[in-house]
């Protein structure tokens, strides 16, 4: 384990006359623009509600924040380009007018609306399907040139959880990153973040393995995004459920920092800063 500031990797993404940096983990705020998250669904009834919720998790020490207007549970349903994007386009437009400054990203899985979301000033796509619930990804990512969330899931949201089988799920994840890494090299694009998608199409055991074995993925030379916020591998040991799984999450968090983690995408802003502090301090002593 790195234990040095001087021995950490500097990852420096430019784009959008903007540059972002890995030297000290980064916070990513989740912004749920749906009727039916497994956690904050139908949090809002206007865009000033989302505005003033972005504001405060900004005020937290948000680095990033994340709109997402598909749900991903498991077991959800997909909704119609328009729709997703119809969602989206409002607040995206109001967010990009409110804070110039900050990293705005868009969590959806499809070509379309990461490239009308980049025309609008969106600074990274975080695509849950890696690449592979829309064919076109990969070619889009490699035209717009901003920063991109490579996620891995098997399957789709709608049956990831039935029965997902690997024969070694962190070598068979890696190989899945390794694929998709030079596919995108091959476009000339290498702006990557890697996450390996706990809850998404893993069983309980899957999810822990590829937490303790996460270190694996640094070694593919680009960052590496923990998304644990109050998930069901956090519920099923403790029985709590996504309204009390707060420290669950805190945990589950700093395991991820101290495995080479170097953003964490939460609903809980202030205490994953808090996280980061601490095992930022604690590692470079």
């Amino acid at each position: 384990m790195s234990s040095k500031i001087n021995e950490i990797i500097e990852t420096d993404f430019s784009f959008n006359d903007k540059s972002l940096t890995f030297i000290k983990p980064l916070v990513m705020a989740i912004i749920n623009l749906t009727p039916d998250s497994f956690y904050d669904g139908n949090k809002y009834f206007e865009t000033s509600d989302v505005m003033r919720d972005i504001e405060e998790k900004l005020a937290q020490g948000a680095d990033i924040i994340d709109l997402g207007a598909m749900s991903s549970r498991p077991g959800s349903s997909e909704i119609t380009l328009e729709e997703e994007w119809n969602r989206l386009t409002g607040t995206l437009k109001q967010c990009r007018k409110e804070f110039p400054d900050t990293f705005i990203s868009i969590d959806t899985y499809r070509s379309e609306i990461a490239k009308r979301a980049a025309e609008f000033g969106a600074d990274i796509i975080n695509d849950i399907g890696g690449g592979n619930l829309d064919s076109k990804m990969h070619q889009t990512i490699s035209e717009i040139q901003i920063p991109y969330i490579l996620m891995h899931m098997q399957g789709n949201p709608k049956i990831m959880q039935e029965n997902p089988t690997y024969q070694n799920v962190t070598t068979e994840v890696k190989d899945f990153f390794k694929n998709s890494i030079a596919k995108f090299e091959a476009l000339n694009f290498n702006k990557i973040i890697i996450d390996p998608g706990f809850g998404f199409g893993k069983t309980l055991e899957h999810n822990y393995t590829l937490l303790k074995n996460l270190e694996e993925y640094t070694s593919l030379g680009f960052p590496v995004l923990a998304g644990v916020s109050r998930k069901s591998m956090i519920n099923k040991i403790i029985q709590t459920n996504p309204v009390s799984a707060l420290n669950g999450t805190t945990v589950l968090n700093t395991i991820a920092l101290l495995n080479g983690a170097k953003i964490l995408r939460v609903h809980d802003v202030l205490e994953a800063k808090q996280a980061i502090e601490l095992v930022y301090y604690f590692k470079n002593v």
